[in-house]
């Protein structure tokens, strides 16, 4: 699974890496986003009826309401921010996001811990001619308005990326899942394909076409030993 990933390339580099018109990006100025955790707000690729892009902020984790057990009141939603490729197809929680709201989620390295007290975090990416090579996680969305934590109201789009089994290099560090890296020739199946052609594309991304960005112990304080990069 992922609980942390960087998203450094400014909002221009998306719009032309991911075919998105002024006019639908949702994101303004943005600034880079070098650490990303469950619950916080990082940029989305969705398309609309049309079949025009767009570019939004989403909240990573589609939430899951929760009410306290001694109080019955709302508390804090849990956010499941990971989709299990053997899940998306079978339960009810996230087939009908994958068959009708898949989504690419821009990236340039996420983080897995290997280990504890302390802990190893390794930052990956994908080879490219640029130090942090921008790439696409395969991610599934969904619209979400209601209470949230102590009782606010929100209105927003929530996101989940897609995990699958490990590939060589990740596996010596998190040897369940990984991340589902698309490449860009299958950015259109992916949000346009039928959910057959779709699920045809989840596999390990290409060992040789991956990189290890950083490697160091760190607590969890440390917040995954997070570099001035990601």
């Amino acid at each position: 699974m992922c609980n942390l990933y960087s998203k450094t390339m400014v909002t221009d580099a998306m719009r032309q890496l991911f075919a998105v018109d002024a006019a639908r990006d949702g994101l303004g100025n943005a600034e880079p986003l070098p650490a990303t955790f469950p619950k916080g707000m990082a940029p989305s690729v969705g398309i609309d009826a049309d079949g025009r892009h767009w570019l939004q902020k989403a909240h990573w984790g589609f939430v899951m309401p929760q009410v306290s057990k001694k109080t019955g009141k709302p508390i804090q939603p849990k956010a499941v921010n990971n989709a299990r490729d053997d899940k998306l197809r079978t339960s009810s929680f996230w087939r009908q996001s994958f068959e009708e709201r898949r989504c690419l989620i821009p990236a340039t390295s996420f983080c897995e811990a290997k280990g504890r007290n302390p802990a190893t975090y390794v930052w990956f990416g994908v080879t490219g001619e640029r130090e942090r090579t921008p790439f696409a996680l395969a991610g599934v969305w969904r619209a979400y308005k209601g209470n949230y934590g102590g009782g606010d109201l929100r209105d927003m789009i929530t996101s989940s990326m897609v995990t699958t089994t490990p590939n060589d290099l990740v596996r010596d560090t998190h040897p369940d899942r990984m991340p589902m890296i698309l490449a860009p020739e299958d950015y259109a199946q992916w949000l346009t394909g039928t959910p057959e052609e779709a699920f045809d594309l989840i596999k390990p991304f290409p060992t040789e076409r991956m990189v290890i960005h950083q490697s160091r112990e760190g607590l969890k304080s440390d917040r995954c030993g997070l570099g001035p990069d990601g």
